[in-house]
């Protein structure tokens, strides 16, 4: 008797076929490199076709593979989307919700937000992902985000809960060893701090009428909390939300009427997840929480 199409077969092959290798796609799905090898064989014996080249440390899709792999890209995503439909219609306020900020906005931010939110649902648990790369909701890595920039995928949703303002921050210690700056154009004195990518950086902040260079930048991190301690250290300036500099008291804003450092603050989450009552709780209390920033 025909038992049907196994699914697990076809999830052995795309996460083998997308890790690139057995025993890469076996720590991706939490199973054993032999389970895996077997499900990623009995598939090609039951479609009657080989999928991979093999060799001794990878696997190559054959044509046959690549034209299988896009079908079973397109179920995957189906089935990603079931998920979140499930997910999206659950009405218990327990369970666990991610989201996604800078590590900034993780640490100063968010955490007097989530106090709140532990009274009105003390059975939910909420997990912080400390970030400052973009996460892709689409495929799960959160459940909320919240971005400067608002998202251009047809299947999220982002509501604009309002602008942060922001201005140059600098040391007492700095400032006093290296002087107050009288006006914009004195800033290409002094020294910046600077975030990833310095062509950016620069960019961004010329765009913003900061006339800095390279020569200017002398740190930096990718890590706005490192930034922040170099910042308080006396390396230099940096632009940061003026919700955060005043919690600080061996830092002052520079030139902060002179300068036009806001952003705008988007919360981002799933089309379908925003049915859900915690994850629309979650999310109503931020933006309210956040907008009064």
């Amino acid at each position: 008797m025909d038992k049907g199409f196994d699914w697990n077969r076809l999830r052995a092959f795309l996460a083998t076929a997308e890790a690139g290798s057995l025993s890469a796609a076996a720590r991706q799905l939490g199973q054993t490199q032999p389970t895996l090898g077997r499900q990623v064989t009995a598939l090609e014996e039951e479609l009657g076709i080989a999928l991979f080249e093999r060799t001794a440390r990878s696997m190559t899709l054959t044509d046959a593979g690549r034209d299988l792999l896009v079908a079973a890209q397109a179920m995957g995503s189906a089935a990603d989307r079931i998920t979140l439909l499930a997910q999206g219609r659950a009405h218990a306020l327990d369970g666990t919700i991610r989201i996604t900020a800078s590590d900034m906005m993780s640490a100063y931010v968010l955490p007097e937000t989530l106090l709140k939110l532990r009274d009105l649902a003390p059975r939910l648990r909420v997990d912080v992902i400390a970030s400052n790369d973009i996460r892709d909701i689409l495929k799960r890595e959160a459940d909320i985000a919240i971005r400067h920039v608002r998202p251009e995928q047809p299947d999220l949703i982002a509501r604009r809960i309002g602008d942060a303002t922001a201005c140059l921050y600098a040391s007492k210690g700095y400032l006093e060893a290296r002087g107050v700056p009288e006006d914009i154009p004195a800033l290409v004195d002094h020294d910046f701090i600077s975030m990833g990518d310095d062509a950016r950086y620069l960019e961004e902040m010329q765009r913003r009428g900061i006339p800095i260079t390279e020569a200017n930048l002398c740190a930096g991190s990718t890590s706005g909390i490192t930034i922040w301690e170099l910042v308080r250290k006396g390396f230099g300036l940096f632009p940061m939300s003026r919700d955060i500099g005043r919690r600080f008291d061996d830092v002052v804003p520079v030139l902060a009427e002179d300068t036009n450092l806001s952003f705008p603050v988007w919360l981002v989450t799933h089309r379908d997840l925003h049915t859900s009552r915690r994850i629309r709780l979650v999310f109503d209390l931020l933006a309210e929480m956040l907008s009064r920033k």
